[in-house]
Order: structure tokens, then sequence, then C-alpha cells
């Protein structure tokens, strides 16, 4: 079977102006919400997707905090960073960081199945994660569409 993609010209008549989703976090498991998301982010669910072109869409990601993670991740896993020097790895558990900011551990999950490529900066600055549903209010003018997972 063939796939047709688009090129030049064509491609940027095909491509349209980009839609805004909500996507309600409560209750639904971490990576599952990160691969749909990252591919709304991507546009792969349209038709009109051209790998080379920016075609995804806007997504809000309300209450953040109510993030379902299974198994033992909680306790467990660690979220690690280096400042660059020696001695400067950080580790800090998934227990905390759910506690103190859990909007980075969605943010983090979604932007590592990203493409890495020279979208990726492009196509992240179209996610919005926030931690409870309040944060929808700024996006009240866009009239996002709500996602059910």
């Amino acid at each position: 079977m063939r796939t047709y993609v688009a090129k030049g010209e064509e491609a940027e008549a095909l491509k349209v102006g980009a839609s805004w989703f909500v996507v309600d976090a409560t209750d639904v498991v971490l990576g599952r919400l990160a691969t749909k998301v990252a591919r709304m982010l991507i546009g792969k669910d349209k038709p009109s997707f051209t790998p080379y072109l920016d075609s995804g869409d806007h997504v809000v990601v309300i209450n953040a905090n109510k993030i379902r993670m299974t198994g033992n991740k909680v306790e467990q896993k660690i979220y690690y960073s280096h400042s660059g020097y020696p001695g400067g790895l950080k580790e800090v558990p998934a227990k905390r960081v759910r506690e103190t900011k859990p909007e980075w551990i969605v943010r983090e999950a979604v932007l590592g199945m990203l493409p890495k490529n020279k979208l990726r900066a492009r196509r992240a600055k179209k996610l919005r994660v926030y931690r409870d549903a309040a944060g929808l209010a700024r996006h009240a003018g866009q009239k996002p569409q709500a996602v059910a997972l």
C-alpha cells in the first residue's frame, strides 16, 4: 500500500489552522495520557499530516495532580538531572515531585515522546499543563474542545 505525502505548496495548502483541545488527566495512567497528547501535538491523527511540517494542535492538560502512576512508580521512580559539574547529579523521587509540581511530570512524559528534531520546540510550545481545572479559564477565548481518553 502506498502512502501519499504532499510536497511544497501543496502541503502548505493542506495545512489548516491548529485547533485547541482540553484533556482531563483525572485517574488517567501517565504513559497512556502522554502518548495520546504527543500524537495530537504532532498532528498524526489528521489526514493532512506531513512529517516535515508542524500541523499539530494545541493541547491543554488539566488536573495534573490527579494523574495515576501504575505499579510502585510513585515510590520507586526517580527523576535525574545533572548540572554538568562533577558530582552534580540530583535525584528526586517521583513522590516528592508529584506533591510539589505535578505539571512537570506530565510535561516531561509528553516531551519525551515527541520526536527529537527541529520541530520539537515548536510543538512543545503548544502544550499547556495545569495542576487543576482553574488553569482552563485562561484559554476560554480559544474555545477548546474536550477530549475523552
